[in-house]
């Protein structure tokens, strides 16, 4: 999915968070009936550190609050077939790393 599809959704959805800064991909979750209830914007990580030009985060990951929705999108993000092959192929030596708090 494009950045402006991505953004826009994050845009009507995100109630804590505006757009991020910095796109490379987007992944889109869409239920049974083709509906989109979420994506997740895969950029460069946003702690400066650990920004060393061969790494990428989920810079935002947005649903509609569907069940399993942001977990479907962590998931797609770290399968070997969706991202590995893509992020080597644009050079890339780390696929992804996920920055996201746990809560206790």
């Amino acid at each position: 999915m494009s950045s402006a599809q991505a953004c826009a959704f994050v845009d009507e959805i995100h109630r804590h968070h505006a757009r991020p800064q910095g796109h490379k991909f987007s992944i889109g979750l869409l239920d049974a009936t083709g509906t989109r209830v979420g994506v997740a914007i895969v950029g460069r990580p946003v702690a400066r550190h650990l920004d060393d030009g061969w790494t990428l985060e989920v810079t935002r990951p947005a649903t509609d609050g569907s069940p399993d929705a942001c977990s479907a999108l962590y998931s797609a993000a770290w399968r070997t077939d969706v991202l590995s092959v893509s992020c080597l192929r644009l050079g890339w030596r780390w696929p992804l790393r996920v920055a996201m708090a746990v809560a206790g």
